[in-house]
């Protein structure tokens, strides 16, 4: 009884030690990946934001651009010290299991020297044949073979046992020179990231002094930009009220149906919503490649304490000549043009609505059929500043959503 409940409690720890060593490997692909996807962030804010010197940058845009850089930088550095931690766990517990596997191939070894021992002592086939014959019957000598044999098992098992805790003690050991080089890497690289946040930093506190000095321009300039914003949105929510009435009177719906600010859905329009909805946080990007700059909602101003700002959408910074890409299917339900926002392209899919604003050259309209990624057209490219911005909201009819929730990785 004690030997099956000690064999069940070692089988219990072996259990728990095998899914904590998944759970951390786990953990450490998916902050590897993380790590990745954080580095080529700020490659690309380098690109985006601060390739194009030669273009006109107010203070206002420099400081947003450096806050954008140094909170991926902030964010990195997170990451990486998460890794290093992780790691420096795995490198005690191997040291730790390193330790336990000595002390179990000692004794396999002390206790393979004892039976060499013996076994040379009656070596001989003479003192075999001898064991044998002075059986008082055959049942005795019979049960002597099988105890010699077993006794030959029983040294070539532990021959293999000592072979094979000799290999697990050469892995791990090997893991480990491995995982303390991983960690120097992590600990360099985290130190050449606190030396370029300590120097963008500076360049924010410095950019931040000219901000003060003229303070109030600055927070006009801030609200100016959220009242056209704002404008902004106006036009595309009315866009959107209105489609929908539209929509709902081609439907043949009763009149107060026509007034709602709800799509009256057809089969057809309730399947792809489900089908919009059952994909929330797996969406393409409407660009191939970019960088938020602005998030969705209300957030406190870099800089400036006293000021918050609001987006409807997500701003997304991309390469000059960029498209814009359909995040889902669905259908064009307007290609206008937006006061202050070149076009905005309007696709439905059911009851859910992706908007693309600050296209310059259309590629669809109104009526067609797409499909997700396809090309809808460019994005605008600001020849002042070099930037080239596209605004992505998304509506569940009326409703504004946030996209980063229905984004990939966003």
């Amino acid at each position: 009884m004690f030997k099956s409940s000690r064999a069940l409690l070692i089988f219990a720890v072996l259990l728990l030690t095998g899914q904590l060593l998944f759970s951390q490997n786990d953990k450490q692909a998916e902050l590897e990946q993380k790590r990745l996807q954080i580095q080529e962030e700020i490659k690309q804010i380098n690109n985006l934001l601060f390739s194009t010197k030669k273009k006109e940058r107010s203070v206002l845009t420099e400081v947003e651009n450096i806050s954008s850089r140094i909170q991926a930088r902030e964010n990195l550095i997170k990451v990486t010290n998460q890794q290093a931690n992780l790691i420096t766990r795995e490198i005690n517990s191997n040291m730790s299991k390193i330790d336990q596997l000595r002390k179990d191939l000692q004794t396999l070894k002390d206790d393979y020297a004892k039976l060499i021992v013996r076994t040379y002592k009656s070596k001989s086939d003479q003192s075999r044949v001898m064991f044998l014959l002075s059986s008082e019957s055959f049942l005795q000598a019979y049960k002597r073979v099988q105890y010699m044999q077993q006794y030959a098992k029983h040294r070539k098992k532990q021959g293999e046992e000592i072979q094979q805790k000799t290999q697990e003690l050469q892995t791990l050991n090997q893991n480990l020179i491995t995982q303390q080089k991983e960690k120097q890497t992590l600990i360099e690289e985290n130190r050449i990231a606190r030396n370029q946040l300590q120097e963008e930093r500076k360049q924010q506190e410095s950019l931040m002094s000219t901000l003060k000095k003229d303070e109030s321009k600055y927070t006009s300039q801030i609200r100016e930009r959220q009242r056209e914003a704002a404008a902004i949105d106006k036009q595309i929510e009315d866009l959107i009220k209105a489609a929908i009435a539209e929509s709902n009177k081609a439907t043949g719906v009763t009149k107060k149906e026509r007034t709602s600010t709800k799509f009256a859905m057809t089969a057809e329009a309730k399947a792809l919503a489900a089908n919009f909805t059952g994909n929330k946080g797996k969406l393409p990007w409407p660009v191939e490649r970019g960088v938020v700059v602005t998030r969705f909602g209300t957030t406190q101003h870099p800089t400036l304490p006293n000021i918050k700002t609001y987006s409807s959408g997500v701003e997304i910074a991309t390469d000059e000549g960029a498209k814009a890409r359909s995040a889902f299917d669905g259908e064009v339900l307007a290609v206008t043009v937006i006061r202050g926002a070149n076009k905005a392209v309007q696709i439905r899919h059911g009851d859910y609505i992706t908007v693309y604003q600050n296209v310059d050259e259309v590629y669809v309209k109104r009526g067609d059929k797409v499909t997700t990624r396809q090309e809808i057209g460019r994005v605008y490219t600001n020849q002042t500043t070099g930037k080239t911005i596209l605004k992505f909201l998304i509506f569940q009819n009326t409703n504004k959503l946030n996209p980063a929730d229905w984004v990939y990785q966003m």
